[in-house]
């Protein structure tokens, strides 16, 4: 079992890292009041019971899947549903499910009555190794992602790598883009132990390595004033890819997006290992649009200025560097990776 604490003074909190820690949630959670339990069809109706037994007064809310939820409608709905349940300042909202739940109901939870007790119980490899800490919370609008939302920290994060038993196979791997998001920008070591088949690293050792890297970041800059814009490695092509992805018959997911934006934003030696180990992960490394779609997209990026998008290169494997970009520049760097129609 691994215990990390994230340092933010007032907003500290606990995160733990445990296979079979979902048993005990109760020990990890202060549920013994009213509890609105937010998940989706997607997520193992177990997992949510679990955290149901432990309440005093539980309301399960059981959203279907998908980012198409992640909206303001839904958010308003739940809110709703709250409000008519008798909710106070007093009551909390566990969200059990992947990134998606964990955005959507940590931006509820921070709004109701300006608000209330927050805990992730993230389901998902990406959601426990990125989403679920660091308290950025927030939903879609008009096909731009996180365009509305806030900085909320959880209470409690529960990550129990033992629900990744029932993760099928191409969720775990946009999992593992993330991980790699954080190794190739600031553990050279650790990527090269991925890169290695005959190491033997533990769910719980991966995860915990990738968190610490997040939680360094966060505790140096919580409102992302400046370092904390690393862990968008990836992010500026890859929301754009991914807002226009979901209009497509087959839409990728998160952390397939975020693959294909690591690669644009980096050449010669180094985009060459990453696309070595994305390979090995069955996740993808080109993709198809119009240059106008791409570029209407990035102007709407929330790191974009009078004087550019602030991005993040990795010159080499566990180095980065942050510099302001005209989108000419971001698109021209997308050759190879990005074929434009």
């Amino acid at each position: 079992m691994s215990v990390l604490t994230m340092n933010l003074g007032a907003h500290s909190y606990p995160i733990t890292v445990e296979e079979g820690a979902l048993a005990r949630v109760g020990s990890c959670f202060s549920l013994r009041r009213r509890v609105l339990i937010l998940t989706d069809s997607g997520v193992p109706a177990a997992y949510a019971q679990a955290v149901a037994d432990a309440c005093a007064e539980p309301h399960l809310v059981t959203l279907e899947p998908g980012e198409a939820n992640k909206c303001p409608d839904t958010w308003l709905s739940v809110l709703r549903i709250m409000l008519k349940a008798g909710f106070d300042r007093g009551d909390a909202l566990v969200a059990v499910g992947g990134g998606v739940i964990g955005d959507l109901g940590g931006f509820v939870a921070a709004t109701y009555m300006r608000g209330i007790d927050f805990y992730n119980l993230p389901t998902t490899l990406l959601a426990m190794v990125d989403s679920s800490v660091g308290g950025k919370v927030a939903v879609d609008l008009d096909g731009y992602k996180n365009i509305v939302g806030t900085f909320y920290q959880p209470r409690a994060v529960l990550a129990d790598p033992c629900v990744l038993q029932t993760l099928d196979a191409r969720q775990y791997a946009c999992g593992m883009a993330e991980i790699i998001k954080m190794f190739a920008t600031s553990d050279a070591a650790m990527f090269a132990r991925l890169e290695d088949r005959s190491a033997c690293i533990s769910r719980e050792e991966l995860i915990c390595a990738a968190l610490r890297i997040k939680m360094a970041v966060v505790e140096a800059d919580e409102r992302e004033g400046g370092l904390r814009r690393v862990l968008n490695f990836g992010h500026t092509v890859g929301h754009a890819v991914e807002s226009i992805s979901a209009r497509q018959p087959y839409p990728l997911l998160h952390g397939e997006c975020v693959s294909i934006g690591m690669l644009a934003m980096t050449d010669g030696e180094v985009r060459r290992r990453l696309t070595r180990l994305l390979h090995r992960y069955d996740l993808p490394t080109a993709f198809r649009c119009g240059r106008d779609d791409l570029c209407a997209v990035l102007a709407h990026d929330k790191k974009a200025g009078a004087d550019g998008i602030t991005t993040v290169r990795v010159p080499e494997i566990g180095r980065f560097t942050l510099q302001k970009e005209s989108t000419d520049d971001i698109l021209g760097s997308c050759g190879e990776v990005i074929s434009f129609l």
